[in-house]
């Protein structure tokens, strides 16, 4: 019997495997396809031959620890612990942990829908009860709906800021909602996704880092493989209070022990070398360029505040549902990109796809000049 049984293949994997077999422009998945940056390759080189190759501690390697410090320091301002942060093999597994730690059965976890995949199955996987609740159509909270959600067995809320798929993200007057609605809720506690948190563009993101009185409740989780452009290392890392700390640490021990210890040293050298609010400007001018490549195109693109993500409505374009679109484009047009729809517990189908933009400009160029065929 299975433990996930309305779980399928991964709407990421069916739009990539389907680009490949038609040889199309890979806009689905949310990976670059440009060089690391020099730095970072030099770095790894000539670590592989230096004695870096067995078990960091449990929490991660120390040195790396304290540049995490720093790095929360410097961009905002709070201070940290070093037994506040923990190592993770990727964004995905600080998740999966937290939950795994956090929750217990029949607990409910509040998910704003459209939402990322990786929520629901550890969710589900503690015998414990996701409560998916709907943005609105422009993807706001709507923080009445959100708080008729709650009830006395919510045990959490999870928010991604900046947002993935939309690249939305939350103001001043959201967290201030959301505090108050945590207040009247004292027991609930706060998952915190920031995998983009370097990634924003006119208006820089508000991090739960900033939000005192969050501090106590809020697990915060962090990317250094989406920030430096290395998806495929899988190197993360999440910020939580000593107490929460304890449990979360209790999983991580058994789940992965410790992290790829050559791929932490690297970071840790690397983050003496990197500016990361250079990488906002970075990704700005390929979201800019892709959206002029785009301006004759019959796409309605949506604002993007965030994240490496264009959305776009096709509705000038056709009627059929966004799994479909999103299959044609492929196989007419080549070019492959996300269905919204798959990211909606009730599959809601408002026309729109998600592109990817971190992609060099031959790749922009080309995408652009098939989609405007469209």
């Amino acid at each position: 019997m299975s433990k996930l049984p309305n779980v399928t293949t991964s709407i990421f994997t069916v739009m990539s495997k389907m680009a490949a077999e038609y040889n199309a422009i890979n806009l689905s998945q949310g990976f670059p396809n440009f060089p690391v940056d020099e730095r970072l390759t030099q770095i790894i080189s000539r670590l592989a031959t230096e004695n870096v190759h067995q078990y960091t501690p449990m929490s991660g390697y120390p040195p790396l620890i304290t540049k995490i410090t720093g790095l929360v320091k410097s961009s905002y301002q709070r201070e940290t612990l070093e037994t506040e942060i923990l190592v993770t093999a990727g964004a995905t597994q600080a998740i999966f942990t937290t939950l795994l730690a956090l929750l217990q059965p029949n607990d409910e976890v509040i998910i704003l829908d459209p939402s990322y995949d990786c929520y629901e199955a550890p969710i589900l996987l503690s015998n414990a009860k996701p409560v998916r609740v709907s943005l609105n159509d422009d993807y706001t909270p709507n923080w009445n709906t959100i708080a008729n959600a709650f009830s006395d067995k919510t045990k959490m809320i999870i928010i991604n800021n900046p947002h993935n798929p939309t690249g939305k993200i939350l103001n001043k007057s959201d967290f201030e909602n959301l505090e108050a609605l945590l207040e009247k809720h004292p027991n609930v506690l706060l998952l915190s996704d920031e995998v983009y948190e370097y990634i924003t563009f006119e208006q820089k993101h508000i991090s739960t880092h900033t939000r005192k009185k969050l501090f106590d409740r809020c697990i915060t989780i962090s990317s250094f493989g989406k920030s430096f452009h290395v998806t495929g290392w899988k190197i993360g890392y999440l910020v939580a209070p000593e107490h929460l700390m304890k449990e979360i640490k209790k999983v991580h021990q058994f789940l992965v022990f410790s992290v790829n210890s050559i791929c932490q040293v690297a970071v840790s050298e690397y983050l003496d070398l990197v500016a990361v609010e250079e990488i906002s400007p970075f990704y700005q001018q390929k979201r800019d360029y892709f959206r002029a490549l785009l301006k004759n195109s019959r796409f309605e693109l949506m604002p993007c505040e965030g994240t490496y993500f264009q959305v776009a409505s096709y509705s000038n374009i056709s009627d059929k549902s966004d799994v479909d679109f999103c299959k044609q484009l492929i196989k007419d047009h080549g070019v492959a990109a996300i269905p919204i729809s798959t990211f909606y517990a009730d599959g809601k189908d408002l026309k729109l796809i998600r592109f990817c933009f971190a992609k060099d400009d031959f790749t922009l160029e080309e995408a652009a000049k098939r989609l405007c065929a469209v």
